[in-house]
């Protein structure tokens, strides 16, 4: 299956769900190439960064996933090719 490089955007608004958060991630650690995690004290909120490469399947799934955690939005941009 053809891969793809993108980034996928987290922003976690309830801070009480992150472990829920990390243990996707560590699901998907094959596909992930790099993570950078903010936390935004002032606004109660934390913002995760994720470098991944993988199969639109795999980067579907773990976003679908993470996207079903209440308090949590997700974004995601790839490459086309």
């Amino acid at each position: 299956m053809e891969k793809r490089i993108g980034v996928v955007g987290i922003v976690v608004e309830d801070i009480e769900i992150s472990p829920k958060v990390n243990a996707i991630l560590h699901d998907y650690a094959d596909i992930i190439v790099g993570r950078m995690g903010i936390p935004y004290r002032d606004k109660g909120i934390s913002i995760i960064s994720i470098i991944v490469d993988g199969s639109m399947d795999t980067i579907s799934a773990m976003t679908g996933k993470l996207g079903k955690l209440t308090g949590i939005s997700v974004k995601t941009a790839l490459t086309k090719v």
